[in-house]
């Protein structure tokens, strides 16, 4: 298996609901944030650790090794590397995912909010290296708070230099408003007789933290 999607949008832009619509088209499993912390037997063991080593201690990361089952990635922490998974992957294609930057920054200052309010090393029982790894990668781009001016300014550099950096023949910038039609355009694939999913990222984020952190069952 190779990796034949790059996703370089960052995450709050509809990047689970991406996720659900590449496995549905057949590019399964996707890459994305949540396979760094929740068990995919088969594929993602020791990635916590890697990127854990590769944010907080400066290791290098395997870009084949870590994606070497997936068929596709998407959001944090991927979309930051674009350009070396690029040169890993020559041959896989690129789409940016982008949203409205106020709607963004909403929602990015709200998983903020709740990753503060769940990241309490005494309730912590699972995943210790997830919230250290998060934070050192975030704070490397972001600083040390989550600013709107500054999110929002970094937002718009990302998008902008994706497009200068893509090849526009391997680049689609998408909106996930826009369904199915310019996605399976783009992959040379038929639509699905199916509502495109429109998964709510945000609703109930700290119960789902909670769950994912606090819980040992």
């Amino acid at each position: 298996m190779s990796l034949d999607i790059i996703g370089a949008g960052y995450g709050r832009t509809g990047t689970l609901s991406m996720k659900l619509a590449l496995e549905r088209l057949g590019f399964d499993p996707c890459y994305h944030m949540m396979e760094v912390g929740m068990p995919r037997p088969g594929c993602n063991e020791n990635h916590l650790d890697a990127w854990h080593d590769f944010a907080v201690h400066g290791k290098r990361i395997d870009w084949r090794w870590l994606l070497k089952e997936y068929r596709a990635c998407v959001d944090f922490p991927t979309c930051l590397y674009y350009r070396e998974l690029m040169q890993t992957f020559p041959h896989a294609r690129v789409i940016l995912n982008t949203r409205d930057p106020e709607r963004w920054f909403k929602s990015w200052s709200a998983l903020w909010a709740a990753f503060d309010t769940v990241n309490d090393p005494a309730r912590v029982v699972r995943n210790h290296k997830f919230f250290p790894f998060v934070v050192a990668l975030v704070r490397d781009r972001f600083g040390a708070s989550i600013e709107r001016d500054s999110s929002i300014a970094l937002f718009n550099a990302h998008i902008a230099a994706v497009k200068a950096t893509v090849p526009a023949d391997k680049l689609l910038v998408f909106s996930v408003d826009q369904g199915w039609g310019p996605l399976c355009a783009f992959l040379g694939v038929a639509v699905p007789d199916e509502p495109f999913p429109h998964v709510n990222e945000g609703e109930g984020m700290v119960e789902k933290l909670k769950m994912g952190f606090w819980k040992t069952a």
